[in-house]
């Protein structure tokens, strides 16, 4: 039993030197400190604080009339608009768990989604409406429906099925004094996996997690009252990373993209000023490949985050050439998005371009709000040595690894087994303590013994100058247990490019036995944050003789 000491005697916390910590005060700051400064951008729309602090007290205010309570679930489905950011604040405001929905998932799936959740209503784009009746239709609820219509949707009419969110919110009290947590480690959102595994879980974050990871978020990204943040990361994955939160923190000017097209990217960059961003590799490539006619020049360095699987150098290089600052980000959704950041050192301002690529690309070092971070053995849980060579399993600790998974506490257990969160990722420590990552535990290729990385293959198909995106993925093999399989999806208007060009490449720059076996080309499956669904290009691959 801890000792106590003269400093735990008549010195508690009251209500005057403790209140829980919650992202909901960012914008009751900004909107009373910068009430004026434009606080979102969505085509001719310039929305200020002030006026976006009056809307979403108006949509708590709304909820709770509707009979919305504390700890019930309100789904979002609906793009990078307006009223998504307002119910990242509307939403717990009214004591409620915000649960943005992956808007490119099948109807059965969502269906599934809101019976897991119990939503009791559930805000939709209007181009989602067909989708969000399919999928009530197959679920066991009945949520209150309340529509958005945005004017960039492209749907000509209108079916306003319970009440439009205009409608709704002029209800409410501008003024309504919201429900601030009596504990901070009350759930603010519930967010599912990405599904990348074929099994979403529902994740719970609390506001303290919240709250402290938007703050780590505005020191990552040196986030100010002049930064203009461009929406190309979708607000349902992980809360935008927290970003909806972290812009607002500081007042920032949030640019809404309801549609991830490069061309529109350019523009708004040039046109709005944007000075930040993020995304998966997948935007960075989208960017690095636009043709020439859709770029626009701009005359600000913008910052780019990216997270997920560690970006090619070849697309970081053509990155800095055009005006981009790449930062890699590494997280999961179980722990709001960034955990880990390849902060950047004085010393590689002096590397080339390459190599400087290769530092920015690995997942580097614990952000701010992580405690802690190492490279374990998977069987006995023990730290490996920083010698850039032994290969473990990332581990996580902090105060922002999410509450749990929604009604699992089996694998809520097993993911916080021995006091650490277990990432499933396995990568290296370098000397210098940043990690990198080689690969998900599942995905690593067992070919005859030796292990296989799918990183490292991916990379190596990646420079070659005719493919745009690549996925390595095992494939039974009975000789070998298993063989590597590529399939790649080839830029447009390339030269046509067979499977033994590609192969040989490969043999150039990998040992043998790394080499895929087989490359089929074409579209890659992906989740709605661009990540690739490698379970589904295993089935593939060993679907075919």
């Amino acid at each position: 039993m801890a000792r106590k000491s003269r400093y735990d005697i008549d010195l508690e916390r009251n209500a005057a030197n403790h209140t829980a910590l919650t992202p909901l005060d960012f914008l009751t700051r900004a909107a009373r400190v910068h009430p004026k400064h434009v606080a979102i951008v969505h085509g001719n729309r310039r929305q200020t604080y002030i006026e976006t602090y009056s809307r979403c007290r108006r949509l708590a205010s709304a909820l709770v009339a509707r009979g919305i309570d504390i700890g019930d679930t309100v789904s979002l489905l609906a793009p990078n608009i307006p009223e998504t950011l307002e119910a990242h604040f509307g939403v717990p405001m009214a004591g409620a768990v915000l649960n943005a929905l992956n808007i490119r998932l099948d109807a059965q799936t969502i269906g599934n989604l809101l019976d897991h959740a119990e939503s009791k209503l559930v805000i939709v784009d209007r181009e989602l409406i067909p989708l969000v009746k399919d999928a009530i239709a197959m679920s066991g609820r009945n949520p209150y429906l309340v529509v958005v219509d945005d004017p960039e949707a492209e749907v000509s009419d209108i079916d306003l099925l319970d009440e439009t969110y205009e409608q709704f919110i002029a209800g409410g009290e501008p003024n309504y004094i919201w429900h601030r947590p009596e504990n901070e480690w009350q759930a603010i959102t519930l967010n599912y996996t990405s599904g990348t595994t074929g099994n979403p879980k529902g994740v719970v974050y609390h506001h303290r997690g919240a709250y402290l990871n938007s703050l780590s978020n505005v020191f990552a990204g040196a986030l100010t009252a002049r930064s203009v943040y461009l929406w190309t990361l979708p607000m349902f994955h992980c809360n935008g990373w927290t970003y909806t939160w972290a812009v607002t923190a500081v007042a920032g000017t949030h640019v809404c993209l309801r549609r991830v097209e490069t061309n529109h990217i350019f523009r708004l960059i040039a046109e709005e000023g944007v000075t930040h961003l993020a995304g998966a590799p997948i935007v960075l490539n989208m960017i690095a490949n636009t043709p020439t006619a859709d770029q626009r020049s701009f005359p600000q360095m913008v910052d780019v985050c990216v997270g997920g699987a560690p970006p090619p150098s070849s697309i970081i290089t053509a990155m800095e050439e055009m005006g981009f600052r790449v930062t890699h980000l590494y997280g999961l959704t179980e722990c709001y998005g960034p955990s880990l950041i390849a902060e950047w050192q004085d010393d590689w301002a002096d590397l080339t371009l390459e190599e400087r690529a290769s530092k920015i690309s690995r997942q580097g070092v614990p952000t701010l709000a992580v405690a802690d971070a190492m490279i374990a053995n998977q069987e006995t849980g023990e730290p490996l040595p920083a010698d850039g060579k032994t290969l473990g399993e990332v581990y996580l600790r902090g105060n922002t690894l999410m509450k749990g998974y929604l009604a699992n506490p089996k694998e809520t257990q097993k993911v916080f087994a021995d006091g650490w969160f277990h990432t499933g990722d396995l990568g290296v420590m370098h000397e210098d303590g940043y990690i990198e990552l080689k690969d998900r535990s599942k995905d690593v290729i067992i070919s005859g013994g030796e292990n296989i990385s799918s990183i490292e293959v991916e990379n190596v198909l990646y420079q070659h100058p005719s493919i745009l995106e690549a996925a390595v993925v095992a494939k039974n093999d009975e000789k070998w247990g298993e063989t590597p399989i590529a399939f790649v999806d080839l830029k447009p208007g390339t030269d046509e490019v067979d499977s033994a060009t590609v192969i040989e490449f490969c043999r150039e720059h990998l040992a043998h036995f790394k080499v895929p076996s087989a490359v089929i080309f074409g579209s890659l499956p992906k989740t709605a944050t661009g990540k690739i669904q490698k379970f589904v290009l295993r089935e593939r691959a060993n679907a075919t003789p």
